[in-house]
């Protein structure tokens, strides 16, 4: 058995993988986001405050805490088959 020394198909196979390495390291990508001009607007004008509806959301936060709250269970099937059926 002859012994030439190193398999030359070994190099070719190491230069391969060494340039797939140096590629991936110089393709990395930074995330992007883009938000639309209608979004900005909507965004630059702050929430809107309705004062009738924090009254409301008031009411209902203080019947439950003191376990006053009821419901109403027709009513809550009826908004679900509603929604479910868009």
């Amino acid at each position: 058995m002859k012994i030439n020394g190193p398999n030359p198909l070994l190099n070719i196979y190491n230069n391969q993988m060494n340039n797939k390495r140096h590629a991936t390291k110089s393709k990395t990508q930074s995330d992007k986001i883009n938000i639309s001009d209608a979004a900005q607007k909507l965004h630059g004008n702050g929430p809107q405050v309705n004062e009738k509806r924090l009254e409301y959301v008031q009411e209902i936060k203080q019947s439950v805490e003191s376990g006053q709250y009821k419901v109403n269970y027709e009513r809550t099937a009826q908004k679900m088959i509603e929604f479910w059926s868009k």
